[in-house]
């Protein structure tokens, strides 16, 4: 059965298209990968992953629905850090830390993310929210957050005295100046974003 990506409510197109969205939302030629690898061999995370680097941009340029849903649903494309080494390192410049993004977009879409997704995501909103409420990353803050969106209450627990004592962590947060223009950044961001859903 053939799937249907979804874009803020929109259909966008059926999976035998995957190759010319997946370029559209980049602007980029997965043509220009010619598979030397040298982004696998640079990349810090590569341990993490269940697929290499390259091995994630083959996939997209193979355009077949066994590809796609292997690419969607990867652990690579959540364990990707966004440091931009592979990106640096190819010699054709092709952009594959963007790559990631767009295929993390895409799966989300087609509610097609690997399992570790979860966890990472309540990362990343607890992440942006403590840096709504004080304009800056308050580390306790984002800890506590995590933590308590994640459920996972007791991991790392044996650290905190030693970050606490080292004054790695600070109870109360340190408010930039001009914390409100950052709020209203992220409420122009939420409109924007429910704007494109109508």
């Amino acid at each position: 059965m053939e799937r249907e990506f979804m874009s803020h409510g929109k259909n966008i197109g059926a999976l035998s298209g995957f190759k010319a969205e997946v370029e559209k939302r980049g602007k980029f030629r997965l043509a220009d990968c010619y598979q030397c690898g040298k982004c696998s061999a640079g990349c810090p995370m590569v341990d993490y992953m269940d697929l290499m680097p390259h091995q994630v941009v083959r996939l997209c340029q193979l355009d077949n629905e066994r590809a796609t849903n292997r690419a969607l649903s990867s652990k690579t494309i959540w364990h990707c850090v966004s440091c931009e080494t592979c990106s640096t390192r190819c010699p054709k410049d092709f952009d594959i830390a963007h790559l990631m993004d767009v295929l993390r977009e895409m799966s989300l879409e087609t509610h097609a993310p690997h399992t570790d997704a979860e966890s990472i995501l309540q990362f990343h909103k607890a992440f942006k929210n403590s840096i709504e409420r004080t304009g800056r990353l308050h580390e306790f803050g984002l800890a506590v957050g995590y933590k308590l969106r994640s459920m996972d209450l007791m991991s790392d627990v044996t650290k905190f005295p030693k970050m606490l004592t080292a004054g790695k962590l600070r109870f109360l947060p340190h408010k930039i100046k001009g914390v409100e223009k950052v709020k209203r950044i992220f409420e122009k961001c939420r409109a924007r974003s429910k704007t494109r859903g109508k």
